[in-house]
């Protein structure tokens, strides 16, 4: 059952996905066409209206939760409008967007499932690191000046890349949220240096194919994006960048289990692979 701030979140979301897409829709009167200026109007009015009526019920923590939720349920709603209703050249920002927002919705979300006890505002992953939002930010500077410059590139090429992004970001986000569901309070945002009672080695379900299934979904995951946007720029980019935090990230993270885990884990890192393109983890040498 959720806890408290998980069902904030969840009506929040939900609610304002519900009021933005209505407005959008209501204030439309071609629906063959999408004025770009009324999205940054609908942004603006966010953090004007929202932002005031959520102050007025919530304080603290519950604010900063519901604020960040009902941000993301917005954002979901204008993609999934202009996925579907914008002009076609605007389709795949629109997939993008809603592929953005319900993965870091989905982060808070599944964390109030699995592991309420570390659930915090860090765990919709909004503010990951300044790398992080510097590759988001290129993306969205890639993405409109090859749609000024090239756009007969886009339109080309969009049927064909595109759709194969929709699948490897479904499957990514699928993926990830299996290793969460499975690991369940073993599952953390943060790799720990001090294990926790009750922390316990998990080796089943899609554990008993790859060592880090988390990992490989937010790496495919954060590819896919660029294919569906046809950035070939940041798809190398976010490729290689990705590559070598995750290579880090596993790195740190299996001596840490090593020194949890012992003989279990040197046993299972001999059995199961990492699940990420050649990336051994670490070799204890006996």
């Amino acid at each position: 059952m959720l806890d408290y701030h998980g069902r904030v979140s969840l009506y929040s979301f939900i609610s304002t996905f519900i009021v933005t897409l209505i407005l959008i829709l209501a204030k439309t009167t071609d629906t063959k066409e999408i004025l770009i200026e009324y999205l940054w109007l609908i942004l603006s009015g966010y953090y004007v209206v929202i932002n005031i009526f959520l102050c007025i019920f919530l304080s603290g923590t519950s604010y900063k939760v519901a604020v960040r939720a009902a941000f993301l349920g917005m954002i979901f709603a204008i993609g999934l409008f202009v996925s579907s209703l914008a002009p076609e050249s605007w389709h795949i920002f629109g997939w993008y967007l809603c592929f953005l927002s319900f993965f870091h919705y989905s982060e808070y979300f599944t964390t109030a499932i699995v592991n309420p006890r570390k659930l915090t505002v860090d765990s919709f992953l909004l503010n990951h690191s300044p790398e992080y939002g510097i590759a988001i930010v290129a993306s969205w500077v890639e993405f409109l000046l090859e749609m000024w410059l090239f756009p007969g590139m886009k339109q080309f090429l969009w049927p064909w890349i595109s759709p194969i992004g929709l699948l490897v970001c479904l499957a990514g986000e699928t993926l990830r949220k299996l290793a969460m569901l499975t690991a369940r309070t073993n599952f953390n945002h943060v790799v720990q240096s001090v294990r926790e009672e009750g922390h316990c080695l998990v080796t089943n379900g899609i554990y008993h194919f790859c060592r880090h299934p988390s990992y490989v979904g937010w790496f495919y995951w954060a590819i896919g994006t660029q294919f569906i946007l046809v950035n070939p720029l940041c798809a190398v980019a976010y490729t290689l960048a990705s590559w070598r935090f995750f290579r880090d990230r596993v790195m740190v993270e299996e001596v840490t289990l090593l020194n949890f885990f012992g003989e279990d884990y040197y046993r299972y890192q001999k059995e199961v692979r990492t699940g990420l393109p050649f990336i051994q983890g670490y070799k204890l040498d006996l």
